[in-house]
């Protein structure tokens, strides 16, 4: 298990793709978002900085990108080689080479968040989490709900290029909810509301809650743990190996 998990390590490292989009990604969008002099400053319409409200939505941005693009387009790809097959009639088996996948990717899920959350503190002076229980939390059920989404996908897709289009048809509005294209602050009510059900949205409210010094509100964490429940067993349930 310890071989093959290091295996899927050095795959996803030798892919620049990957890489690039979950670990690097964010942490530009971090340092070109505090490079705006305006973000720098505190704002009357969301009240507090640019950089304070986006520091968080970026977080969950890289979470989104590991579980709706690369966790279902690698295990997709793995079937379409024919390799979960082959490994099906080893003694490594499909279920291990799916839980190294999950083990890399919730690992490139905390190296993201210390590096988006490091650069932060150090560049632009964000204050980290001031309630670490509460982080943990919403971390743990933001990346579990993803990553069920991710593997759902994996599960009821057939092509590589079909599990791509699906993860962008997801990403978009469900990035919107999230609140990165227009602060949530400045959203309508009802449009807040939409967000709080959605899986990105409720992962968004729930660091808000941390960063706040509050546990995650009972909304978010049930929402989030029903995402993972339900795209979980579905998955499950769906998932073939050839």
């Amino acid at each position: 298990m310890k071989r093959l998990t290091v295996v899927e390590f050095k795959l996803f490292l030798r892919d620049p793709a990957a890489y690039f989009w979950t670990l690097l990604f964010p942490v530009a969008l971090v340092v070109i978002i505090g490079s705006i002099p305006s973000s720098r400053e505190v704002s009357a319409e969301i009240g507090q900085r640019g950089i304070d409200y986006f520091t968080p939505v970026l977080v969950v941005l890289s979470f989104a990108l590991t579980g709706l693009f690369i966790t279902p387009t690698y295990l997709v790809s793995y079937r379409e080689k024919g390799i979960l097959r082959r490994l099906s009639t080893t003694p490594v088996g499909p279920a291990r080479v799916l839980i190294a996948q999950l083990v890399v990717q919730a690992t490139v899920a905390v190296a993201t968040t210390v590096l988006v959350l490091g650069t932060a503190a150090l560049l632009w002076d964000v204050k980290l989490p001031t309630h670490p229980g509460g982080f943990l939390l919403a971390f743990l059920l933001s990346v579990t709900a993803v990553l069920a989404i991710g593997l759902f996908l994996a599960s009821v897709i057939k092509t590589s290029k079909a599990a791509t289009g699906a993860g962008s048809v997801l990403f978009f509005p469900l990035m919107f909810f999230a609140g990165l294209y227009v602060p949530r602050e400045q959203m309508p009510d009802a449009v807040n509301r939409i967000g709080d059900f959605t899986p990105l949205g409720a992962s968004v409210m729930a660091f808000g809650d941390a960063a706040k010094g509050d546990w995650p509100s009972m909304t978010a964490v049930l929402v989030l743990a029903a995402y993972t429940a339900v795209f979980g067993v579905a998955a499950a349930r769906l998932f073939r190996w050839e």
